[in-house]
């Protein structure tokens, strides 16, 4: 479990730093080209481990779903989704509403069991937990605003 924790916390400190040097990538190129940088980059960083860590087993995709190859189409629309996001919003505001929309999204999935994944009982507890952060993002954006216009 605690592997599990640290790997999560790891995943989310990249998730937000690769948000930051797409925005300035986007910066220079358009979200087209960051798109295709990130992307391919991350094609060949990940084949280059593959190969290295499973050698030939990385070919080895026979008893693949054929639906699950559309899991690259879906990282076109992540990158170019948070890339103008975070132009548009901010690096923390658009993350925040990322993680917590991620966090929903999950939980649904989970709850119905779609996608393979085993059904797990919705709970009330759960609710909460994606209403209290909803509300902590609300008062993060939204708390501010008082004391800055008192400053302007």
């Amino acid at each position: 479990m605690i592997a599990g924790l640290i790997l999560a916390l790891i995943a989310g400190s990249l998730v937000s730093l690769q948000n930051i040097f797409n925005n300035r990538v986007n910066e220079k190129t358009g979200s087209w080209s960051t798109t295709t940088l990130v992307l391919g980059m991350g094609f060949v960083a990940s084949l280059s481990m593959s190969l290295i860590v499973e050698g030939k087993g990385t070919f080895n995709i026979q008893n693949m779903e054929p639906w699950y190859w559309i899991s690259g189409l879906i990282g076109v629309g992540v990158v170019i989704c948070l890339v103008q996001a975070t132009r548009l919003l901010g690096a923390t505001f658009a993350i925040s509403i990322v993680m917590t929309s991620q966090l929903g999204f999950a939980l649904l999935w989970d709850s119905l069991g779609w996608l393979g994944l085993e059904k797990v009982p919705f709970t009330k507890n759960q609710l909460i937990g994606v209403v209290v952060i909803v509300g902590g993002i609300l008062v993060f954006k939204l708390g501010g605003k008082h004391e800055q216009q008192e400053a302007a």
